[in-house]
């Protein structure tokens, strides 16, 4: 009976990441439909089922080092392979050989940043991530599309932004700029009541335009590495932009309790 039990695997996290898996190869098959609305939406429900994954395992106490690598799999679909396939049917497909490049661009970064993180846990500063999240580069190239569906454009006519856009988010995922990974935030302490207001609000502007606020967020978002990471250094050298992380860059090198990395590796991709 101890070696079955020890044999299993938890349900209720891994069900989370398999939905988010399901989210991600929906995507591709909404888009390979032309459904490209629904492809773009289904890579931010993706994103939510991996917000929940972690936390849910964390909170029961069903943390495993197979729901951690099954989650990096499902994460190479949902935020790799789909936004990906979902950007080439849209507005890339039109280019040639240039749009299946751009494509295939975003999937090397996609695969290369989780498998330097996947190296890196335990040693990393949990305040930074290193190079544009997974998950945030897939929000950047879903959230074109889906303005893109939102106002009528067709994406054919404006694959040249298109691929410089999927081609830019592959690149900042295998780069060495600084992302404030917002972990430091106690969500579990008090806040004052306008706070609630203010969450309140920012609801409601999502909600009026979410494709819009959601790409205008997370292209932002996507800048602020570079201005991060540039502000904080005297002179700018290779090592900043791209390549091997200076071992001494005290806010790469910090490292983590056993908690923090098994957070981390459920939460950073």
């Amino acid at each position: 009976m101890t070696d079955q039990k020890r044999r299993g695997i938890y349900l209720l996290p891994n069900l989370l990441t398999t939905a988010g898996l399901f989210s991600g190869f929906f995507a591709v098959v909404s888009s390979m439909n032309g459904r490209f609305e629904a492809a773009a939406i289904a890579i931010f429900v993706a994103m939510i089922f991996d917000g929940l994954d972690g936390r849910v395992a964390r909170m029961t106490n069903t943390q495993s080092e197979f729901g951690a690598e099954y989650d990096s799999m499902a994460d190479m679909v949902s935020f790799g392979v789909a936004p990906a396939l979902v950007a080439y049917n849209w507005g890339l497909s039109g280019l040639g050989k240039i749009g299946w490049l751009a494509a295939f661009i975003y999937v090397a970064g996609a695969a290369l940043r989780l498998a330097r993180f996947n190296t890196q846990v335990g040693i990393a500063d949990n305040r930074f991530f290193q190079g544009l999240a997974s998950p945030a580069a897939a929000a950047l190239v879903a959230g074109l599309i889906w303005v893109g569906v939102e106002y009528d454009v067709n994406g054919d006519d404006y694959g040249i932004i298109v691929a410089l856009i999927t081609g830019l988010a592959g690149l900042l995922m295998v780069s060495n700029f600084k992302y404030n990974s917002f972990k430091e935030i106690n969500l579990s302490g008090k806040v004052p009541f306008v706070a609630l207001l203010l969450i309140m609000l920012v609801f409601v502007v999502v909600a009026t335009e979410p494709a819009l606020v959601l790409f205008i967020v997370f292209a932002l978002y996507a800048l602020a590495g570079p201005i991060n990471t540039f502000r904080t250094v005297d002179k700018v050298k290779l090592e900043h932009v791209v390549g091997d992380a200076d071992e001494n860059d005290a806010d790469f090198s910090k490292g983590a309790t056993n908690a923090e990395e098994t957070e981390a590796k459920d939460d950073i991709k």
